[in-house]
């Protein structure tokens, strides 16, 4: 009985890890939930990240499928230092055939280490402006590295 019941905590536990690892798929999903429990506060959060008017996020949640889209637009034009809009174009002409081919159309290379990131769905929605290390915990920040300047 008790060899019963650990196997469904394993299981349970195992499940758990797949979901909170599910990629990019996982981590949009995330986002959705977020945003539709407070659109106002994922809103702004999204503007103060990426440095763009809440205006303008709201016209690009406005155009695309999902909230979490409106995050991968802006995440990829500041990976390509491309407007929002251009993304936008960009995204609708491709719309369903995945963000490693709207990646690629916006010029990211596949063995590059943002389309690594984009794929493993290491991204990061902080709410603060990229630079900003302060709060995240992905050893970025000063004293994480591999022995320099310690």
């Amino acid at each position: 009985m008790k060899r019963a019941f650990l196997a469904v905590l394993a299981l349970m536990f195992c499940g758990g890890v797949a979901v909170a690892g599910g990629g990019l798929d996982g981590f949009l999903n995330s986002l959705n939930i977020q945003a539709r429990a407070d659109m106002n506060g994922f809103s702004a959060k999204v503007s103060a990240q990426f440095g763009v008017p809440l205006v303008q996020v709201r016209t690009i949640m406005d155009t695309v499928r999902e909230p979490a889209d409106a995050f991968m637009c802006l995440q990829l034009g500041q990976w390509t230092q491309k407007p929002p809009e251009q993304v936008v174009r960009v995204y609708k002409a491709n719309q369903g055939k995945g963000w490693g081919v709207i990646a690629k159309s916006m010029g990211i290379k596949p063995g590059s280490a943002e389309f690594h990131a984009l794929k493993r769905g290491d991204l990061t929605f902080s709410g603060r402006p990229a630079g900003d290390d302060e709060g995240q915990g992905r050893g970025k920040g000063k004293g994480h590295g591999k022995g320099h300047n310690k």
